[in-house]
């Protein structure tokens, strides 16, 4: 298990140094100037010179990739074009209403969809698994903003049952925290109760087939041990490698959601880094994301373990 857990951590490395090439050179080959954004319609030409010569833009792109690596190579991220700040601490001051959006929406989706899919399972062919199914059309055809701004309209305007916009950090108290983030929450766990059950059903419908499954029921066990100690346990593989996809897809569901719903994190300061062509933001939040995709498999595999005795490293 050490082994291959140092075998894993150590593969992050070369898969990082490659995105970060990848973010670096396509930020660079890409039209628009961050100097002539910061300077403004009415700068002369003099003076995107001197702002180009002051963020070091002026030098060649292998040049400049080798300072930024230098720096990164001591935690350093680099300062934001736009902000005047490091950005490790604008990443720090962004990054607890993301998690939170986060932690709310796959908890939900889970606790949703994974009873919903086992019942769907149960009863196959029933009025519940063709809603069930019909439910995962939608969801998976229905984009993230559509969604949003359809609960906007239902939920805020008409009901007035949750707030439009805004964020209230955790330290503000639970209340005001979980009341800002139910709407946001609920609009990004559609998607992913639709994929997490789909997958549920069929993993579930697939292990209720075996013969344990049999055994179980001819020895009298009621329906829900069946279900959840025998058919669930063993069908749980599949479902936790789906629920550690959606966790890594939450990155870009995220960046849409708090765009709509004007959440001060990491997709909205993405979003703000991109029109403003801050290399160093771009850069440094792409660089979590893809650690935080590669952290989620590593971990997801070693759940396996746990789930599937038969498995080991």
């Amino acid at each position: 298990m050490l082994k291959f857990l140092g075998r894993r951590l150590l593969s992050t490395l070369p898969v990082l140094l490659i995105v970060s090439v990848l973010v670096f050179m396509m930020l660079r080959f890409t039209p628009g100037d961050p100097a002539a954004v910061l300077a403004g319609d009415a700068a002369s030409t003099e003076q995107i010179a001197q702002i180009r010569t002051s963020l070091g833009l002026d030098r060649s792109v292998p040049e400049q990739f080798f300072i930024w690596a230098g720096h990164l190579l001591t935690g350093d991220l680099g300062q934001s074009y736009y902000y005047k700040t490091e950005v490790t601490t604008l990443i720090g001051q962004r990054l607890e209403p993301t998690l939170s959006l986060a932690l709310i929406t796959i908890t939900l989706a889970v606790l949703v969809a994974v009873p919903l899919g086992v019942l769907a399972a149960w009863r196959f062919g029933s009025w519940l698994d063709r809603a069930l199914m019909g439910f995962s059309v939608l969801g998976f055809s229905v984009p993230v903003f559509v969604m949003a701004y359809l609960l906007i309209w239902l939920v805020s305007l008409k009901l007035g049952w949750l707030p439009v916009q805004g964020y209230k950090r955790i330290a503000d108290g639970v209340g005001p925290w979980l009341y800002h983030l139910t709407l946001p929450a609920i609009t990004l766990s559609v998607i992913y109760i639709a994929l997490i059950a789909r997958v549920t059903r069929a993993s579930v419908l697939e292990t209720l087939g075996e013969d344990y499954i049999r055994t179980a029921r001819a020895k009298g066990l009621p329906e829900v041990t069946v279900l959840m100690r025998h058919a669930l346990a063993n069908a749980a593989v599949p479902i936790v490698t789906v629920i550690g996809i959606g966790i890594a897809l939450l990155i870009g569901g995220v960046v849409v959601t708090e765009s709509v719903y004007a959440i001060p994190g990491l997709g909205r300061l993405t979003v703000d880094a991109v029109l403003a062509r801050d290399f160093p933001t771009i850069q440094g939040v792409i660089l979590l994301f893809s650690f935080i995709y590669v952290m989620v498999n590593l971990l997801v595999d070693l759940t396996y373990v746990f789930f599937d005795p038969r498995i080991r490293y």
